[in-house]
């Protein structure tokens, strides 16, 4: 069991709760924390119970927004109806509904950021949070509402509405919608499918709720996550290409990359190095002259470290931001206890709801995945190109009549219709702004919509790298027809992952083998892809080099 509120968690047991169902729990020490701050405000409540003036306190006895201070009330049944209506009014948003592992990942990211003890919530509700993601309910969340800051209210209210229910009167109406079973039903019938009380909501509570960057987190980690497989299988498909175009191998000698100094260029030199040793169709190496000439292949080839470097370097410095965020404490006000006996109030505003280091990380990450794409889809072309490719057949089919099939041309265009729309969608949606709530809320992050857009360019070039998967295979046994040579000839790198690929079964059962005529190649595509996302790909290489 993985616990929360106390070792912070990484991405890799964000994902063993996400994806793959491990249990949660809270810390001893973290109950303890959350009493704390929870035991102040029901000092307050005490207080209004028993007639004493009270000041009014944000989003306790007041409004929210802009109007934060304008009806402080003295009933304590006022301040829990204040929570539930928050969350009844904020669950406003459109869309389709969010995938299941984000809507997991942001009810973990939630229940963390709870247990940090600066909410001022019972115990109950992290752990309400944690029996759903143990029994699996799964709340639908249109994905379209938050502008990341003031946090994700519209779709944490989607996901807190199921959890929660009023006083009165529960409406299955007013209950929200989960999924049972793949069917669509009210928040009521999904709990009570999963065995779960929905709790009543107290004071403060709707907020801690509704008020966190839990989606724009969630989003970014199961992108970054992606990304980080991702970014180790193109360095292995762009090998598999250099390897069938005969590249020259003087591009990734170390001194090259250490003359200029960048960690992750030199590291992708070097991995690029590792995947290449043993191949007889590289020309040249650190202790070997190259024969033809001039050395120096296109940049698509030749620049490998130097593009897929930064986005190495770059995805190292996302997860530093992201993995920060999914420990953190993201809603407002935070309850400090122990501020000193001076200051009575000890809920104190700020913004940490604002996500925009999520934002920038999502945005990052975007543009770094996009640029993955774009010098993988230049590799596709010039393997295609009979005039680039260095011998091998047009469009790498082998043709019985030359113009009869098309062989692999098309998968290129699918590549470059992917990457043109990345580049569309990589533009930075965290410098964009539009104010809200009267002007209170003057400058967003628009977080949750860049780590929307994350998502999608990573499935994209997971696509993108899918096809070059498929294509260097093939180019591969060409070159090794072209050359008279059999397998021994290819690095062991290509070689076992040529092997993965040929016994692997497409989607209509038949394997992916190598094609000498056209063929439907839509089930090819998706297998591909579900090696290269499952981290089927990376986990070849790594047996043989381990």
């Amino acid at each position: 069991m993985i616990e929360i509120g106390k070792a912070r968690l990484t991405i890799e047991d964000f994902l063993a709760v996400v994806r793959h169902g491990e249990s949660v729990g809270i810390a001893a020490e973290a109950i303890e924390a959350m009493e704390a701050s929870e035991q102040w405000v029901a000092a307050i409540m005490d207080d209004m119970r028993d007639g004493k003036d009270v000041a009014a306190i944000y989003s306790i006895n007041t409004g929210f927004g802009s109007l934060a201070g304008r009806q402080a009330f003295d009933s304590v049944e006022d301040a829990s109806e204040l929570s539930r209506r928050l969350i009844i009014s904020n669950a406003s948003g459109v869309g389709k509904h969010l995938d299941e592992e984000v809507v997991r990942g942001s009810m973990l990211v939630r229940a963390a950021s709870l247990t940090r003890g600066h909410s001022a919530v019972r115990s109950v509700v992290p752990e309400t949070l944690l029996q759903m993601l143990d029994k699996r309910v799964f709340p639908a969340v249109p994905e379209f509402g938050s502008l990341g800051a003031s946090g994700d209210l519209i779709p944490l209210a989607h996901l807190a509405i199921v959890m929660t229910r009023p006083a009165g009167h529960d409406e299955p109406l007013d209950s929200g919608e989960a999924y049972v079973d793949g069917k669509l039903v009210d928040g009521i019938t999904a709990m009570e499918a999963a065995g779960i009380e929905r709790i009543v909501l107290g004071p403060k509570e709707g907020l801690a709720l509704a008020n966190g960057t839990s989606f724009s987190a969630a989003q970014a980690a199961l992108a970054l996550a992606d990304a980080e497989n991702l970014l180790e299988t193109a360095q292995i498909t762009a090998a598999m290409s250099i390897e069938a175009l005969m590249g020259f191998g003087d591009a990734f000698i170390p001194q090259i990359h250490e003359a200029r100094g960048h960690a992750g260029q030199i590291e992708v030199a070097a991995r690029i190095r590792g995947l290449l040793a043993g191949s007889e169709f590289i020309d040249g190496s650190e202790d070997t002259d190259p024969v033809r000439q001039p050395p120096q292949d296109a940049y698509s080839l030749r620049c490998t470290p130097q593009v897929l470097g930064p986005v190495k370097d770059t995805l190292k410095f996302v997860r530093g931001i992201v993995e920060t965020e999914i420990n953190a404490a993201t809603d407002n006000p935070l309850i400090f206890p122990d501020l000193p006996d001076s200051r009575a109030l000890k809920a104190v505003s700020g913004g940490n709801f604002h996500a925009e280091y999520v934002g920038f990380a999502s945005d990052f990450l975007s543009i770094a995945v996009t640029e993955i794409g774009s010098i993988a889809e230049r590799r596709l072309f010039r393997l295609d190109d009979g005039t680039l490719n260095r011998g091998l057949p047009d469009m790498l089919i082998a043709s019985e009549k030359v113009g009869l099939d098309c062989g692999y041309m098309l998968p290129q265009y699918l590549a470059a219709a992917l990457v043109s729309d990345c580049k569309t969608l990589a533009h930075p949606d965290s410098v964009d702004s539009i104010p809200t709530c009267s002007n209170q809320e003057d400058h967003v992050s628009m977080a949750n919509n860049a780590g929307r857009h994350a998502r999608t360019i990573v499935a994209n070039i997971e696509n993108v790298i899918g096809i070059e998967l498929l294509m260097a295979a093939q180019a591969l046994e060409l070159r090794l027809q072209a050359s008279g040579k059999d397998q021994s000839a290819l690095s062991p790198a290509s070689r076992a992952v040529l092997e993965l690929v040929r016994s692997h079964k497409s989607a209509d059962g038949r394997t992916i083998n190598h094609i000498t005529q056209d063929t439907v190649l839509y089930p090819r595509v998706r297998a591909a892809v579900d090696l290269v996302h499952s981290g089927a790909v990376v986990a070849a290489v790594n047996v043989i080099s381990n």
